[in-house]
């Protein structure tokens, strides 16, 4: 039997005249990494807030393990970790410091942090001062303090924006990893290319309203109206037709053929088809 780690039943929120969320509901069962997706200002930072409990939502009811968001006790925060860009660090104080004060703040052998920065890739960057390191290397840094207690679920909003492709790959795997070894993640992001690779579900949102929801797969699948597919020959030029033309065109030579992909919507395609706007903005 499935077990929800997070139930999310007709949340709405206002900022005064401002609508943030609008009757959103979604649930995420245990393992899966969830990616709500949606461009800059639509309403993912603060669907994190009121799932935290760092903030109240106007209506509805969120869970999280099992208890109210608004109620959580410090024993249920123990089994959050969040990664955000808000998320402070100790900018005078080396790597390895900073991760040795979280360290002793949740009970955590410091045995544990060589092993976490060795993960993470900055192990030999540890008596670094922060101030000192890269953007993406402050990125993994956080991540391994979020680390650091070992939680059930993780929040990671945004976690690769303004990364480059190699230093975004490497997170990719750690979250990949994360999910092998049973963490329920909940992934924030406006780059739809990293939530086809990642996500088991998603949820489309767009200025604060849930606009779609399902698996990669299968919103693509949905959306994949035109069953069309591209041939590509030798000499360069490509030619697209429908499934159906598809055997006969294949029923000539098929000697200078070189690929045949299908046209198949992204996530991107599909978020502009639903509301006229892009996600990466």
């Amino acid at each position: 039997m499935s077990y929800k780690i997070i139930d999310v039943k007709h949340i709405s929120k206002r900022f005064g005249e401002a609508v943030a969320l609008e009757d959103i509901s979604f649930s995420i069962e245990k393992g899966q990494i969830f990616g709500f997706l949606g461009p800059s200002g639509s309403g993912k930072t603060t669907t994190i807030n009121i799932l935290t409990g760092q903030l109240a939502a106007d209506k509805g009811q969120s869970l999280i393990l099992g208890k109210a968001s608004q109620q959580l006790s410090s024993n249920t925060l123990e089994q959050i970790g969040l990664v955000s860009d808000s998320s402070g660090s100790y900018e005078k104080m080396t790597l390895y410091n900073n991760l040795l004060f979280y360290s002793k703040f949740y009970q955590v052998a410091p045995s544990r942090l060589d092993d976490l920065l060795k993960r993470v890739g900055l192990y030999d960057s540890r008596k670094k001062a922060v101030e000192k390191l890269s953007t993406g290397m402050k990125q993994r840094m956080l991540l391994a303090r979020a680390l650091i207690n070992q939680p059930e679920v993780l929040f990671l909003d945004e976690p690769t924006s303004g990364l480059d492709p190699a230093t975004s790959r490497t997170i990719h795997d750690l979250i990949l990893e994360l999910k092998a070894a049973g963490t329920t993640i909940f992934l924030t992001t406006h780059d739809m290319h990293e939530a086809t690779l990642l996500c088991d579900n998603l949820a489309l949102l767009n200025k604060g309203v849930l606009v779609e929801q399902g698996s990669p797969e299968n919103l693509i699948q949905k959306y994949n109206t035109d069953k069309k597919v591209t041939i590509t020959y030798q000499d360069k030029h490509q030619l697209t037709v429908a499934f159906s033309e598809l055997a006969s065109t294949l029923a000539g030579s098929t000697e200078e053929m070189i690929a045949i992909h299908s046209c198949e919507p992204t996530l991107e395609d599909i978020f502009i088809t639903l509301t006229g706007g892009k996600l990466n903005v």
